[in-house]
C-alpha cells in the first residue's frame, strides 16, 4: 500500500513550480501504478501552451475558474467540478482567471522531472513497467 501526504511533497523534488503551474506529483512512474496523479495548481493570470502527444491525461478541477482552448477547436470554460480528458493528444491552452487547483491523472505515467518543451509537451523519460 501506498501513503502520502501533500505536505510531505511540497518543496521536495517531487514539487515541480514553473512561470505558469506548480505540480506536486503525488504517484510517479517508480512506484508503479501504471499511471501518476499529480495536484497541480495553475498560476492566475496565465496562459500555457499544452501538447501531450506522449500521454493521455484526465483532468478534474477543484478549486479556481479558466478555461482550456483546444487548438483549431473550441473552448471549454473550468471551474471546480469540471472534468476533461485529453484522449486524442489534443494541443491546447490553458489560462487561469484565477488560482485554479487540479487533480491530473497521466498514462503513461511520469518520472517526476518532466517540464514542458518548447512544443507544450511532456518527453518519455525511462519508462519503468510496473512488471518490473
Amino acid at each position: 500500500m501506498i501513503v502520502k501526504h501533500l505536505e510531505e511533497i511540497v518543496h521536495t523534488k517531487d514539487d515541480i513550480d514553473t512561470k505558469t503551474w506548480n505540480s506536486r506529483r503525488l504517484l510517479l512512474t517508480k512506484d508503479r501504478m501504471g499511471f501518476s496523479l499529480n495536484d497541480t495548481l495553475i498560476k492566475a493570470g496565465t496562459e500555457t501552451l499544452i501538447w501531450y502527444k506522449n500521454h493521455v491525461e484526465a483532468v478534474y478541477c477543484i478549486e479556481g475558474e479558466g478555461e482550456i482552448e483546444i487548438v483549431g477547436g473550441e473552448t471549454y470554460q473550468i471551474s471546480p467540478g469540471m472534468m476533461y480528458a485529453l484522449d486524442g493528444h489534443e494541443k491546447h491552452y490553458l489560462r487561469a482567471r484565477s488560482q485554479m487547483r487540479m487533480v491530473c491523472v497521466f498514462n503513461p505515467p511520469l518520472t517526476g522531472a518532466e517540464v514542458h518543451d518548447e512544443e507544450g509537451t511532456y518527453p518519455i523519460l525511462n519508462p519503468i513497467s510496473i512488471s518490473e
